[in-house]
């Protein structure tokens, strides 16, 4: 299967991070949701994101292995690759973009945002996985 996904991650507490050369970022406790694309074999990814023991390579790899945060739901969509970055301006409009976070290769101003209101994730029309 092949697609684009959110993940809603959970931050149980106020923690900094490394994040590639992006440099320490602080992440508020809270619910954030990361967009992103698989096409080719998005189940595979999706496994990969929820390892905590990984090579970290893309920005939330490096959100995804710390010990305060976790990912609760995952929600996708068949669709290309331009899909992703239309799904991360949707989501640019009421929630907090994280600056330059998972949007090295387009042009969002983000792909993390931290969430106020989960009904904006809730109405992308994305299935649960």
């Amino acid at each position: 299967m092949k697609g684009i996904y959110t993940l809603l991650i959970f931050v149980s507490k106020n923690i900094n991070i490394k994040i590639g050369s992006l440099g320490i970022i602080r992440f508020k406790k809270g619910i954030y949701a990361y967009v992103g694309s698989a096409q080719n074999n998005l189940e595979k990814r999706i496994r990969r994101h929820k390892l905590k023991n990984k090579i970290k390579f893309w920005h939330i790899d490096y959100l995804l292995v710390n010990n305060f945060s976790k990912i609760k739901k995952v929600f996708y969509k068949k669709a290309n690759k331009t899909e992703e970055c239309r799904i991360a301006k949707k989501l640019n409009k009421n929630e907090i973009p994280i600056p330059n976070f998972g949007c090295s290769d387009c042009n969002c101003k983000s792909h993390l945002f931290k969430i106020k209101n989960l009904d904006s994730v809730l109405k992308l029309n994305m299935v649960e996985l």
